[in-house]
């Protein structure tokens, strides 16, 4: 049986890729991995354990990710109030919540400028 989240780990990440079937049989290959397909644009990354579960996924861009590589996904029992926890700490919300297949999700830049992201299934 899968394993519930948990409250702000980190819980996906998320790799930006120019070109779909290229990547995949690269991470296939190379580490064995196995996919998930979503249509053309996006691919999940199948959790090792076979559990029906995904750890990350690859996301079609026309250009890679410009500025710090993949994109890591937190997870939340509940995105508004993190939200807020992440303005109060300084952070800046740089993509408010947005519904997804299986909850919402909203980006973040730490004050450095690191971009987060934080779902929940809510």
């Amino acid at each position: 049986m899968a394993s519930k989240p948990r409250h702000h780990t980190l819980d996906y990440t998320e790799l930006t890729v120019t070109d779909l079937a290229a990547a995949k049989a690269f991470y296939e290959a190379a580490f064995g991995w196995t996919f998930v397909d979503y249509g053309p644009d996006y691919a999940g990354i199948a959790s090792p354990d076979g559990d029906g579960e995904e750890v990350g996924g690859l996301l079609v861009s026309p250009e890679g990710r410009p500025v710090g590589g993949p994109l890591v996904l937190l997870y939340s029992d509940d995105l508004d109030e993190t939200a807020q926890a992440i303005v109060s700490a300084g952070g800046t919300i740089v993509q408010e919540a947005y519904a997804f297949p299986g909850g919402r999700r909203l980006h973040f830049a730490d004050p450095s400028g690191n971009e987060l992201g934080v779902w929940a299934r809510q």
